[in-house]
């Protein structure tokens, strides 16, 4: 009898994400992988196990959210609160379509929004302080529309230090132009440095880094913008 043969997944979750994206991947030095059946078959697992707690929490939650009332005790509405903001930024590392999942988190968190505003009252610091915060979180949203930033800033992340600059070289133009945001003017100074250490290192290999050459171009561009926005 054949063994059982694995295919990447068509949503696949952050470990075999990351798995794919050190296919052979000589940026990633020793850290790269050869993906097969059985590399395969041990990060779905990996991502099943992780999903299924994601589930699991994401079901707990909305039973407490749906049952809280309108003058429900603020640390029980706020507990709620901040465990949908975590879980929507799990739902974008785990694996398979989370849309509706992550739309009805979406919902529950303007229902309870709703529910701090008007606790507030007429608060001008307080309904501030929710303004800010209500537009940090739809930055933050946007960024975790990126599976790329979205791994980055899970606090399990598979993408470990070491693995950082060849992510971001490595990656597709369009997740690297969001991604790339979550830096700052120092870090990013230093993902260069390192990064063009790593292409010298691998084109006088005779390695084509043709692709992450591009990314670190771009990623310099990116420096350059910043610069200019302090002037």
């Amino acid at each position: 009898m054949e063994d059982m043969q694995f295919i990447p997944s068509e949503n696949p979750g952050s470990v075999e994400r990351h798995l794919i994206r050190r296919n052979n991947n000589p940026l990633f030095s020793e850290r790269q992988t050869v993906v097969n059946s059985d590399s395969l078959m041990n990060a779905q697992k990996e991502d099943h196990e992780l999903l299924q707690k994601f589930m699991l929490e994401f079901k707990q939650t909305m039973l407490k959210a749906v049952d809280f009332k309108s003058n429900e005790d603020s640390e029980v509405i706020l507990e709620i609160k901040d465990t949908l903001d975590k879980l929507y930024a799990t739902s974008s590392t785990v694996a398979d379509d989370q849309t509706r999942i992550r739309e009805s988190i979406k919902k529950f968190l303007n229902v309870i929004m709703q529910s701090v505003i008007s606790g507030a009252g007429n608060d001008s610091h307080a309904l501030q302080e929710l303004e800010q915060e209500e537009k940090a979180r739809e930055a933050n949203f946007m960024f975790l529309d990126s599976k790329l930033a979205a791994d980055i800033l899970d606090p399990e992340s598979p993408i470990d230090e070491s693995d950082l600059i060849p992510t971001l070289l490595s990656a597709d133009k369009d997740e690297l132009a969001i991604t790339i945001q979550l830096f700052d003017k120092k870090q990013l100074s230093f993902i260069l440095g390192e990064g063009e250490n790593l292409l010298n290192s691998l084109d006088s290999e005779g390695v084509d880094v043709k692709q992450a050459a591009e990314n670190f171009v771009f990623i310099e561009g990116y420096q350059e913008f910043l610069k200019q926005q302090v002037l």
